[in-house]
C-alpha cells in the first residue's frame, strides 16, 4: 500500500511542478498587437437550425444595440423556409442564408456556407461576429468591443454571462464551468497578450482572416478551441473583453450536459492531435508568442496527471479497504476512515473551489441566494462526473451533435 501512495504522489507532485513551470514560461508573453485605423462595418452571423423560441429576443438585442446595427448586415442561417425562424428573421429585416448542404450537421460548417454567400455578394465587412441563436447582448455589447477592435486585435470574445441559471442547478453549475475558464484563465492570458481559449460564440474576427480562408475552415466537433489552437499557431492577436457582455442559456436538464461535455472532451483531444505538435514546433527564438505556446501546446496534460495521481490513491484505498474487510482484518476500519477522509477532503476543496468563482462573479451572474447555496455544494459533483464524461468521450466510437431544446 506505501508503494502505490509513493506513486500516486510522485504523479501528483510531477503534475504541480509541470504546471508550475509552464505558469513560469507563459507569462514571458508579450503578444501585443498594434492599433489599427479601419472601419466599423460589421455583419452578424447567427446559425439557428429551428431555433423559433430565442431567435427574437437575441435579434431584438442586436437592433437595440447602443450602436446603430443596420438590420441587413444580420444573416440568419437555417436549413429550411418552412423552419419558424425564417419568418422571424424576416420580420426585423435579416437576412437568412438557407443551407445547401444540411447533412454536415456542425456549427463549423454552416457559418462556411454563410460567408462563403456573404463573399460573393462582394459585401465589404471589417469583422464577422458570431453569435448562437439563444444568445442575447447588452445593449452596450459593440460599444464596449469597438475599443478592443481599435487596439487592433485579430479576434476579441465578451463576457459570456447566463441567462437562465437559476432555472436548475445544473445550469448554474454548468455557467460556473464557463466563469473558470473566462474569469480565471482568460482574464489572466489578457495580461500578457497570451492566446486566450474561445468557448462557445460571442466573438468577432477580422476581414483579413475571412478573406484569407474564403470561408470558416473549422469544422471540428470544438471549432472554437480549433480556432483558439489556430490563432496560437499563427501567432494571432486574441482578447477577452469583460466590458462586452452577452448572456447564454445553459442546459436545465443533467443528461443534456452529458451530451454535450462528451462531444467537447471529443473534441477537445481530437483538435489536440492535429495541433500540438504543430504548436509546440512553431516555438522560435525571440517569438513575442511563445508563452502562449508552450501554454497551449502543454494543455490541460498536468491537471490530467494530478488526476490520475488522485485516482490512483483513491482506487488503493478502496482496493486495501476491500481486501482487508474480505480478510476480516480490523485494519479495515483504519482504511475505511482514511477513504471517507479523502472523498471528503476533495468534496470539501471542490466547494472552495467553487465558493471562490461565486465570489468572483457575484456582481456579474444574476444567480438567487437559493441557487448561490445549491450550487456551491452541487458542482463539486458536476466537477466530478467530468471523468466519466471524458471516458465515454474517449471510448465510444461515433460522438454526433446533437440538439438541445432552446427556451425551456
Amino acid at each position: 500500500m506505501l508503494t502505490l501512495r509513493f506513486i500516486s504522489l510522485v504523479i501528483i507532485v510531477t503534475g504541480i511542478l509541470l504546471a508550475v513551470i509552464v505558469n513560469f514560461f507563459a507569462t514571458k508573453n508579450k503578444n501585443f498587437p498594434t492599433p489599427k485605423r479601419e472601419g466599423h462595418n460589421f455583419c452578424f452571423l447567427i446559425p439557428a437550425r429551428y431555433e423559433k423560441d430565442v431567435i427574437e429576443n437575441l435579434l431584438i438585442s442586436i437592433k437595440n444595440q447602443s450602436v446603430r446595427v443596420n438590420m441587413q448586415d444580420v444573416y440568419v442561417i437555417i436549413e429550411s423556409k418552412l423552419d419558424e425562424t425564417y419568418n422571424i428573421c424576416k420580420k426585423y429585416n435579416a437576412n437568412v442564408i438557407i443551407r445547401k448542404h444540411v447533412e454536415k450537421q456542425r456549427k463549423g460548417y454552416a457559418l462556411d456556407e454563410a460567408i462563403k454567400e456573404i463573399l460573393k455578394l462582394k459585401k465589404n465587412y471589417d469583422a464577422y461576429f458570431i453569435f448562437d441563436a439563444d444568445n442575447v447582448l447588452d445593449k452596450n455589447y459593440l460599444k464596449n468591443m469597438i475599443p478592443i477592435y481599435d487596439l487592433g486585435y485579430d479576434m476579441a470574445t465578451g463576457y459570456r454571462n447566463c441567462k437562465n441559471g437559476n432555472k436548475s442547478v445544473v445550469a448554474a453549475s454548468s455557467a460556473l464551468t464557463f466563469s473558470l475558464i473566462n474569469t480565471v484563465f482568460n482574464n489572466s492570458k489578457n495580461k500578457k497578450g497570451r492566446n486566450i481559449t474561445f468557448s462557445g460564440t460571442g466573438f468577432y474576427i477580422r476581414k483579413k482572416l475571412i478573406d484569407k480562408w474564403n470561408g470558416y475552415p473549422f469544422h471540428s466537433l470544438t471549432e472554437d478551441y480549433e480556432l483558439s489552437s489556430y490563432a496560437t499557431v499563427n501567432n494571432y492577436t486574441t482578447y477577452y473583453n469583460t466590458k462586452s457582455v452577452f448572456y447564454d442559456e445553459q442546459p436545465i436538464k443533467y443528461k443534456d450536459t452529458v451530451n454535450q461535455r462528451v462531444r467537447w472532451i471529443r473534441g477537445y483531444f481530437d483538435v489536440r492531435k492535429e495541433y500540438s505538435k504543430k504548436i509546440l514546433k512553431s516555438i522560435s527564438k525571440n517569438n513575442l508568442n511563445n508563452g502562449s505556446k508552450i501554454d497551449e501546446g502543454i494543455g490541460i496534460i498536468p491537471y490530467i496527471i494530478i488526476i490520475l495521481g488522485l485516482v490512483l490513491w483513491l482506487l488503493s484505498l478502496i482496493f486495501f479497504t476491500v481486501y482487508h474487510f474480505l480478510l476480516k482484518n480490523s485494519l479495515y476500519k483504519e482504511n475505511l476512515l482514511e477513504l471517507i477522509l479523502f472523498l471528503v477532503s476533495i468534496y470539501f476543496v471542490l466547494i472552495i473551489m467553487t465558493l471562490i468563482m461565486l465570489i468572483l462573479e457575484n456582481k456579474k451572474i444574476d444567480f438567487s441566494l437559493k441557487t448561490k447555496i445549491k450550487v456551491l455544494f452541487v458542482n463539486p459533483l458536476f466537477i466530478v462526473s467530468y471523468i466519466p464524461c471524458a471516458i465515454k468521450a474517449l471510448t465510444k466510437k461515433d460522438i454526433k451533435w446533437v440538439r438541445i431544446t432552446h427556451g425551456n
